[in-house]
């Protein structure tokens, strides 16, 4: 798994064109603030059914670690193929941001899900801090 993410003091995101056929019509156009956006990318490898408990558990930890440094609740994840080559199924990269989606609602925090399957537009406001930026693989 490899994270891209921000803290972002504002994250708006536009659907702009479908590229999975299996992908819901959804078009959005959503702005969120002060949020930990996480651009996400499920590798092949994650799909091991014991290597997918150590990932979730470690994006699952990172993804709080970095919204309780600035006291964030809001988290947006947006699956990102772009961070690598060798992707995961499109299915186990759908359970898994649902998944982790839930878990994180199931504490303190608000999250959005960018329409998997689709290109967006972006206007993505980060902090200046070198935190408000981190690159992790896990």
């Amino acid at each position: 798994m490899k994270l891209l993410t921000f803290q972002a003091s504002r994250f708006g995101w536009k659907s702009h064109s479908k590229t999975l056929e299996t992908a819901s019509d959804e078009e959005v156009d959503e702005t969120v603030t002060d949020a930990v956006v996480v651009f996400l990318h499920a590798e092949a490898k994650d799909a091991d059914e014991d290597e997918r408990k150590r990932v979730f558990k470690h994006t699952l930890k990172h993804i709080k670690w970095l919204a309780n440094k600035r006291d964030f609740t809001n988290v947006v994840l947006h699956s990102f193929t772009h961070l690598g080559a060798e992707n995961a199924p499109p299915e186990f990269a759908t359970d898994f941001i649902d998944e982790l989606a839930d878990r994180l609602r199931g504490t303190k925090y608000n999250v959005w899900t960018t329409p998997f399957g689709w290109f967006c537009s972006w206007d993505l406001a980060v902090y200046g801090d070198s935190l408000a930026k981190v690159w992790k693989e896990v």
